[in-house]
């Protein structure tokens, strides 16, 4: 991911003499970045709201403990679904 950096020379020259490599430069205003700001709205307003933090080792294990609970029940989405249904469902839409 390039953030701004797309807009430097020298970033510009690197990558006109690397043309295998090539870039997808979004703008900072997008969606994506939106919602990773929320996300350490969320974070921020979690860990921090109403706490007596009173030194960094306090602060980074309430961190962790934010974070552990956020991940424990995360699991991969797993599709049990086949393919075959998605056919006659699109046919009914159409007719």
């Amino acid at each position: 991911m390039l953030d701004a950096v797309h807009k430097t020379l020298e970033v510009r020259a690197w990558l006109a003499e690397n043309p295998r490599f090539h870039s997808h430069f979004t703008p900072t205003s997008t969606s994506w970045s939106s919602l990773v700001e929320i996300r350490f709205g969320v974070t921020k307003r979690q860990t921090l709201h109403r706490t007596g933090i009173t030194s960094v080792s306090v602060l980074q294990a309430r961190f962790r403990a934010f974070v552990t609970g956020c991940n424990d029940p995360c699991h991969p989405f797993v599709c049990t679904k086949t393919h075959a249904p998605i056919p006659d469902k699109a046919n009914c839409l159409t007719t």
